[in-house]
């Protein structure tokens, strides 16, 4: 009896060394979760940024790691189904003990991950051009606010340059991200002198295929004799159909020009982009422009994918920006914890890829330049106007009555999402 007593301490002596020797080996790397659509109508644009991911974790561990630690990617696939983001995330904060999140394309995406990441205090760096009207203190957003992109791209159309347009055709997939946006827009024109009058607004679902209707909708609206153009919030592959069917309609750039907010490089590689060469896009980043860190990303990037013909686009400078900012935030506060990195995260800087210096505000979100850009035949963009510096992006919109009213500002005291700004400003 005595010998099996011993026998079993001994068994649970083994057992619990082995446990923790497997626990300080997990402890070894640091985890990083990839919550990008790898399936579904959203993974033409999503796979290209878990492939950043995997670069930019590739490129840091050849640096030595983080924290003498090596990076190890966490990757699953949500698949382009919105409730799957919010269960792919517990699994990622629970399961896999991930130590930050790079994921999300849609906002109903992030709509869903939001309340999960929330609940467990996870950290997601949100790479993607977005609809505003959101500040949460586990999400910094690193694409842009729609001061960052939407008002600028209409200010050009309006402009002598963006060929003064009076009528405006708002089309984009149905979901928050475009809904809101246009709200925004809308809101916005009013205020130039735009009446409703001048507006069509039209929302079509995700995988959307069959545009005769509405392009010949736009045709009609366009032809009462004033210079018409189309803001595009129109999101994953529902691009390559709409941009066949302005083709075959025989919609030219310089008769009611385009401008789109979630097209680039990546989703033109799959078009013939002869018949679209004027239309615009709107981003802080375009794969053409000229400066030493673009040239090196791009060069690491091709060289990483291993296919000279990959291209890169906004998000993907989003992604690389959030990353290197986490990467110097974990450094800084010594720890991968959330809030002290979450409180290291402020006033950080990164060289942007199109010049200029990325900065984190306490808002959380990104000071970034705003460049428009013409299609070109080998699906390059063409800049046609750019800002002169950087512009901190917004939380809450200006041209929305009960947004305006609002600030965000995470640091200490404030820690608030949605302050009143005259409470703010007062104390």
């Amino acid at each position: 009896m005595k010998h099996s007593i011993r026998n079993l301490i001994g068994a649970g002596v083994l057992a619990t060394s082995t446990a923790l020797s497997g626990m300080a080996h997990a402890a070894d790397t640091i985890k990083i979760g990839v919550l990008h659509s790898l399936s579904g109508t959203m993974a033409i644009s999503e796979t290209t940024l878990k492939d950043t991911v995997l670069m930019m974790i590739e490129e840091q561990n050849k640096k030595g790691g983080l924290l003498g630690k090596k990076l190890e990617a966490v990757v699953v696939d949500p698949a382009s189904n919105w409730p799957l983001f919010a269960e792919k995330t517990r699994e990622l904060i629970s399961k896999n003990n991930v130590d930050v999140i790079f994921g999300c394309w849609t906002s109903v995406s992030r709509k869903s991950v939001l309340p999960v990441i929330e609940e467990l205090n996870g950290m997601l760096f949100y790479p993607v051009q977005y609809e505003g009207e959101e500040s949460s203190r586990n999400v910094f957003y690193t694409g842009a606010a729609p001061n960052q992109q939407a008002i600028p791209a209409v200010d050009y159309l309006l402009s002598e340059d963006g060929g003064k347009a009076e009528r405006f055709v708002l089309l984009g997939t149905d979901y928050v991200y475009p809904r809101t946006t246009n709200k925004v827009l809308r809101s916005y024109l009013n205020g130039k002198g735009i009446s409703d009058a001048n507006i069509m607004e039209n929302y079509t679902p995700f995988g959307h295929s069959d545009w005769q209707t509405i392009v010949s909708d736009v045709k009609k609206f366009a032809s009462k004799g004033k210079k018409t153009a189309v803001v595009s919030t129109i999101n994953g592959d529902a691009n390559v159909p709409f941009y066949k069917e302005l083709a075959n309609q025989g919609i030219k750039a310089e008769d009611i020009p385009v401008v789109a907010f979630s097209v680039g490089e990546e989703e033109l590689a799959g078009l013939d982009t002869a018949p679209l060469v004027g239309h615009l896009a709107a981003w802080n980043y375009f794969m053409s422009i000229e400066t030493p860190e673009n040239t090196k990303f791009i060069n690491t990037w091709k060289k990483f994918i291993k296919d000279d013909k990959r291209v890169t686009n906004d998000p993907m400078e989003a992604t690389y920006l959030g990353f290197k900012m986490w990467v110097q935030a974990v450094e800084q506060a010594g720890t991968t914890d959330v809030d002290a990195v979450r409180q290291a995260m402020y006033g950080q800087k990164v060289k942007n890829l199109t010049g200029g210096v990325a900065v984190m505000n306490t808002n959380h979100h990104l000071s970034k330049p705003v460049v428009i850009g013409e299609i070109q035949d080998d699906g390059q963009f063409d800049v046609v106007w750019k800002t002169d510096g950087v512009v901190k992006g917004d939380a809450w919109s200006d041209f929305i009555p009960e947004s305006a009213k609002l600030k965000s500002d995470w640091t200490f005291p404030w820690a608030c999402g949605n302050c009143e700004v005259a409470k703010y400003a007062a104390e």
